[in-house]
């Protein structure tokens, strides 16, 4: 599942939601989705039969593949007797991926609602146990000889896997005996899933009282981009005070998911506390090394900068925090309705490929979109992939801010990126996160980029601009500080249990060193890492969007410079899917994220807007 990263009570920018009075105009009719392209209802007997064949078919599986592996690899079939074992394997992949799919995307659309609660768990609960049957699959293939299997996937009926072969291969190392594996894979769902979910159904219930008003998360996070400062403050602090009275439950989950995964890292052999994501991420240490490394010596440059000119902007020596993300103080405040959204997004991507926006349609047309903010709805915002014989769906919490719009495009350009990695099967068609930012980043600037365009007032081109650096800081600056946050806490944990105060120290050291001087924090703030959902759903994912957001300024670069057969090179990369390695999908565009220098081209168009906003004063 990938989404727009949930930055804080910044992440209003990336799915600010739900303010409890209604917008300056009409938003419109804000679509729905429709799940009946995965099963018509919970209660649908096809979900029930899809159920009860996954469980069949992953024991006849086992039945008729454990421990035959190798004698199918040395057969005489040149390795049409494995590949039609993998064929079966990603056959069943791709079933329970739709009977999951289905199962999450009910949960989000009220996760308050227990009938939903129930029937997800128990999809989750039968579905893991079905696949258990599975897990002897690719252990077994990667006890298989390595020149043996090499020479089956160069050529004949195995040839079409070898990207998936390889790919499995390189969790070789790490894998466990198969009871172990068995063990781990079962315990996973009273495991590291139930306090996933603990966490999801607790931030859900929380409400936050201002004036008088319980107010739920995304209406308080709404607020905070509200143009009246004190309505900010309020905000602020509310959301701070709700972080805060919960925060021993949060506290007491971090403390266990970290110890959790320290325990499957130790087992596995994972050195770093962040090795087990650069594998699955198919990125190595040192890229991301240098990622990091370029980025925090570039605070000073970028976000130290750029804060110290909006205090200017807002007549004060240091901007309170809840002035960070906060409109410019002369921006006149706009609304986006509906339709006015999926034409800027639509006429963004045709500029660029039609084809690309052919397919950003069907999910206007199609009702691949559910918009509405609702009581109990999954915050946020999300691209969820389902199955290749599906399609994506895309969820928003839609207010008509400009940011909103930014998220549509964000979330379309993931997918658009599923759909065309989607031939290449369920297997093949994931792609590493650092890469699956990619689509996303690189739809939202063709949007800014072309809403830019139409700006002739100078006012309103400074805020334009300055929204648009205020969301390349949130995706780059604030998610190494995540990142760097993560790793201090990780690492800590190792050594015992944190404390609340521990934690909240570790974050406010990484606040302050990565925003600057020019931002000033109350003790409200202290709690607000409680709320950042990737720090329990997926550890250090965090990084993937500043390897994307530099990933996609270097890429624009290309493009600006050299346009002609841009797109058709860009598309191929994003048809590729998990099929190929970063560095060989950036060589058509002469780029190597190995290379140090790399990163400085990313970094770069950040420093030239806010060269250009000081130079307007």
């Amino acid at each position: 599942m990938l989404s727009k990263p949930f930055l804080l009570p910044d992440a209003a920018f990336a799915a600010p939601a739900a303010a409890s009075t209604a917008p300056a105009q009409p938003l419109g009719t804000l679509p729905e989705w429709n799940l009946a392209d995965l099963y018509p209802s919970m209660d649908a007997p096809a979900f029930a039969a899809d159920i009860a064949k996954a469980t069949a078919e992953c024991k006849a599986f086992s039945d008729t593949y454990k421990g035959k592996l190798a004698a199918l690899a040395a057969d005489a079939s040149g390795g049409a007797s494995l590949a039609e074992a993998v064929r079966r394997y990603e056959a069943l992949e791709e079933l329970m991926g739709r009977i999951m799919s289905y199962a999450s995307l009910t949960y989000s659309g009220d996760t308050s609602d227990p009938s939903r609660a129930k029937f997800y768990g128990d999809a989750q609960e039968k579905v893991t146990s079905a696949s258990t049957d599975l897990l002897f699959f690719e252990l077994e293939l990667n006890r298989l000889d390595d020149a043996l299997v090499g020479r089956l996937a160069t050529s004949g009926p195995l040839a079409h896997f070898e990207p998936w072969l390889t790919d499995i291969r390189k969790g070789k190392p790490y894998q466990l005996d198969d009871r172990t594996e068995e063990l781990f894979h079962e315990k996973s769902i009273t495991c590291y899933g139930a306090w996933n979910r603990l966490f999801d159904e607790t931030i859900t219930s929380l409400r936050f009282t201002i004036d008088g008003e319980e107010l739920a998360l995304e209406p308080v996070l709404a607020r905070l981009q509200h143009p009246n400062e004190t309505v900010r403050e309020k905000a602020a602090k509310a959301f701070g005070a709700g972080l805060g009275a919960n925060l021993r439950i949060f506290t007491l989950i971090s403390n266990t998911l970290a110890k959790d995964k320290e325990i499957s890292d130790r087992w596995r052999g994972f050195e770093d506390v962040a090795d087990a994501r650069h594998l699955a991420n198919r990125v190595e240490r040192e890229v991301v090394d240098a990622l990091v490394s370029a980025v925090r010596d570039a605070y000073p440059r970028l976000s130290h900068r750029y804060y110290k000119l909006k205090a200017r902007w807002f007549g004060k020596p240091a901007l309170n925090h809840w002035d960070r993300n906060a409109p410019l103080p002369d921006a006149a405040a706009r609304t986006y309705a509906w339709a006015d959204a999926k034409e800027t997004v639509l006429s963004a991507y045709d500029s660029f490929s039609p084809h690309m926006a052919g397919i950003a349609k069907r999910f206007f047309d199609e009702s691949w979109i559910d918009a509405p903010v609702r009581p109990g709805k999954q915050p946020g915002a999300f691209a969820h992939p389902t199955v290749p014989s599906a399609h994506p769906y895309v969820l928003l919490n839609y207010q008509g801010k400009p940011r909103d719009v930014m998220t549509l495009a964000h979330e379309l350009g993931h997918g658009v990126h599923q759909v065309l990695a989607g031939p290449n099967g369920a297997l093949m068609a994931p792609t590493p996160l650092t890469l699956a930012e990619t689509a996303s980043v690189f739809g939202e600037m063709l949007t800014f980029r072309a809403l830019l365009s139409r700006t002739k007032s100078p006012t309103e081109r400074r805020a334009m601009l300055a929204a648009k650096v205020e969301d390349m800081l949130n995706t780059v600056v604030r998610q190494i500080a995540f990142y760097s946050f993560e790793r201090k806490l990780h690492l800590e944990r190792r050594e015992g249990e944190l404390t609340a105060d521990r934690i909240c120290e570790l974050w406010m050291e990484e606040q302050a060193a990565s925003l600057g001087p020019a931002i000033s924090f109350g003790e409200e703030y202290k709690p607000y890492w409680a709320y950042i959902p990737h720090f329990i759903h997926s550890p250090f994912y965090v990084y993937a969007y500043a390897f994307g957001d530099c990933l996609v300024n270097s890429l624009y670069g290309v493009y600006q410079k050299a346009s002609e057969g841009f797109a058709e090179r860009y598309l191929a990369m994003l048809s590729a899917g998990g099929t190929k390695h970063h560095s060989e999908l950036l060589a058509p565009f002469g780029l190597d994220a190995r290379d140090p220098a790399f990163w400085q081209i990313g970094l770069s168009m950040i420093e030239g807007f806010i060269a250009e906003l000081e130079g307007m004063g």
